[in-house]
């Protein structure tokens, strides 16, 4: 895997503790819930739902060597990797630097998913593009 936080050992670990990337075919977002790094929904019928702190179910080995490689592309700031790691480090100053581990683990989930089912290697350009934003200028 050519993931810039991701080594060896977590590259063997997420790729045994997924085992088929064809199950998650349609979405990623289904492999992010099975490894446990998605947040828990709390919903009843008559009070207003709000999400949780993560679910923790699935493989705990996966879960914490994703975590490990989003802690070190967070402060170690690799140069390959700061698009995921400026994005992470915005969330660890509105929230908290663990919320931010998580988060970056979990985009790093869908990434080696989406690397794997694609067969491709990771391109620092590649996602979506910042466009400028519009003024509207007002009428006269």
């Amino acid at each position: 895997m050519t993931v810039p936080g991701v080594g060896p050992v977590a590259a063997i670990s997420f790729k045994v503790g997924v085992d088929d990337p064809r199950r998650f075919a349609r979405s990623s977002n289904g492999l992010e819930r099975i490894l446990g790094l998605t947040p828990r929904r709390h919903q009843s019928g008559t009070s207003i739902d709000f999400e949780g702190r993560i679910s923790k179910q699935g493989d705990v080995a996966v879960r914490e060597a994703l975590c490990e490689a989003a802690a070190s592309l967070l402060l170690r700031g690799q140069k390959n990797g700061r698009h995921c790691g400026a994005w992470g480090l915005r969330i660890a100053k509105r929230s908290s630097m663990l919320c931010a581990i998580t988060a970056v683990a979990r985009k790093l989930a869908g990434i080696l998913h989406r690397m794997w089912v694609s067969e491709t290697d990771f391109h620092v350009g590649f996602g979506a593009k910042v466009t400028q934003r519009l003024r509207l200028k007002p009428v006269q």
